[in-house]
């Protein structure tokens, strides 16, 4: 015998008060058995995903990925050469940054770009070569960007601290194309890299020595006319010569004054004794000496007299004529002892006039020199006066053409070394080698599995959730435990529900 239960519900039948309010409780038992009878549900549920997801992943195709490496280390692009000055030449950054800017010149939109242009936008994405090759030019360059944007997802650009290798991946459907296109890119870099480090060939350093050298050019016109027009060959030379000259006027003026006084005082002490002695004088008395004592004494007196002036002035001249006179009136026999008395003129007046006569020469002479040379001495101090005048302005002239010819000297060696640094840089990079080029890889990579595996998981979930949602939105208490704990009360008995 069955009763209805007074817990159980009609299904499509509206609940009662009782049942709005007491809120169902359940225990994990509950779920197994509530969700085994949405099972059908469930399966529906799980299988339109999965069957979606299955759908999905049989559109995934292969795709190849070509690897490639790069040794990087520190080169002379990345040592600092100030354009003007020394100030910070030398300076380097560490491997790290060296490293990091490399890689971002790898990543960079105008190298995929050049990539892209080289390769072939047609052969990197054949799905859209058809559109490519009937766009318009400006249609052309939006798949352009629209390529780089897709170069760059499939592009890997890998670096670690502490580590010179840069690693580099790119994949593509095509094996083929995505070797050609990581070895072209590694191509391109060296090229870039060298044109954005080292910088386009703009002639900046020649520009900036032939301003130098124009400038140069008009200073030195204005420096030859400054010397033309003053009348100097060399400033310093003729500065020198003019200092020097000073000195040796100055010097021989001094000297000429000081024999001027000394001629001055000579020549007085003679007039004052020329003024005491008389003009003549007695030879000699034949009564008072005989020829040969009159003899003797004029030696003695010619020895006197050279005791006191040289030989061959004109008192010694004159005392040697008496006696080579007496001596021949001795030889001939003219003298006699008549007592006569001689007299001639004064050896010592004749010599004192003689001195006198030169030392008025030598004072005239002595003045004259004195006047020209204070007159030399006016002239150079003059002319040193007008170069003192004139030095301010030749420093400056001199100063601009030694500034002006340094620079276009230091330009010159840097334009030099530029353009020997280009020419080297041209011919390699020394500082990045390619340890592993791309190779066409013989396997490809899938993401069917990874797919399958996502769509089971979601459509159980998905189903787990359904089976739960209608679960919970029944009306009514599902089970007789449920509602025995809801309720708080023991079931008795239970009916099948008869439609």
């Amino acid at each position: 015998m069955s009763t209805t239960s007074a817990w159980t519900s009609v299904p499509h039948e509206p609940p009662s008060r009782s049942d709005w309010a007491a809120r169902a409780r359940y225990a994990p038992t509950d779920f197994v058995t509530l969700l085994w009878r949405e099972r059908w549900l469930m399966l529906g549920v799980f299988m339109v995903i999965f069957c979606i997801g299955l759908a999905f992943a049989t559109t995934m195709k292969k795709t190849y990925t070509a690897s490639s490496s790069l040794f990087v280390r520190l080169g002379q692009e990345y040592v600092y050469e100030p354009r003007a000055g020394d100030a910070a030449r030398g300076a380097v950054p560490d491997v790290d940054q060296v490293i990091q800017s490399e890689a971002e010149i790898l990543g960079s939109s105008e190298l995929r770009e050049r990539v892209i242009r080289k390769v072939g936008f047609g052969k990197i994405f054949p799905a859209h070569a058809t559109k490519y090759s009937r766009a318009s030019p400006e249609g052309k360059h939006k798949l352009i960007a629209e390529g780089r944007d897709a170069l760059a997802r499939n592009l890997k650009i890998e670096t670690a601290p502490d580590n010179s290798i840069i690693r580099l991946s790119y994949s593509n459907k095509n094996a083929e194309v995505a070797e050609k296109v990581l070895n072209t890119l590694l191509e391109e870099y060296l090229i870039y890299r060298r044109s954005l480090l080292i910088g386009s060939s703009d002639n900046g350093l020649e520009r900036q020595r032939d301003i130098f050298a124009d400038k140069l050019a008009e200073t030195d016109t204005a420096y030859q006319a400054f010397l033309s027009g003053n009348n100097i060959g060399d400033f310093t030379a003729q500065k020198t010569a003019l200092t020097q000259l000073q000195a040796q006027a100055e010097s021989q003026k001094y000297a000429t004054e000081a024999q001027l006084q000394d001629r001055r005082g000579r020549l007085a002490s003679v007039r004052g004794e020329l003024a005491r002695t008389p003009a003549d004088m007695v030879l000699y008395r034949d009564s008072d000496m005989s020829a040969s004592g009159k003899l003797a004494q004029l030696k003695l007196d010619r020895e006197g007299l050279l005791s006191r002036y040289r030989p061959g002035t004109q008192p010694v001249r004159d005392i040697e004529a008496q006696i080579s006179q007496l001596e021949q009136g001795i030889a001939s026999g003219r003298t006699n002892g008549d007592g006569a008395r001689r007299s001639g003129p004064n050896p010592i007046w004749q010599t004192l006039q003689s001195t006198q006569n030169d030392l008025a020469a030598e004072v005239a002479a002595l003045q004259q020199a004195q006047v020209a040379y204070s007159q030399q001495v006016q002239d150079v101090n003059q002319r040193l006066l007008r170069l003192s005048e004139l030095e301010p302005t030749f420093n400056q002239l001199s100063r601009d053409r030694d500034v002006l010819s340094s620079n276009v000297r230091d330009f010159t060696v840097k334009e030099q070394q530029d353009q020997a640094q280009r020419r080297m840089s041209a011919e390699g990079s020394d500082n990045i080698r390619i340890v592993q080029r791309a190779v066409a890889p013989s396997t490809g990579k899938s993401l069917k599995k990874p797919i399958l595996v996502l769509a089971f998981l979601f459509a159980a979930f998905s189903a787990a959730c359904a089976g739960l949602v209608r679960m919970l939105l029944r009306p009514g208490l599902q089970t007789p435990a449920s509602a025995a704990r809801t309720l708080n009360l023991p079931v008795l008995a239970t009916a099948a529900y008869k439609r």
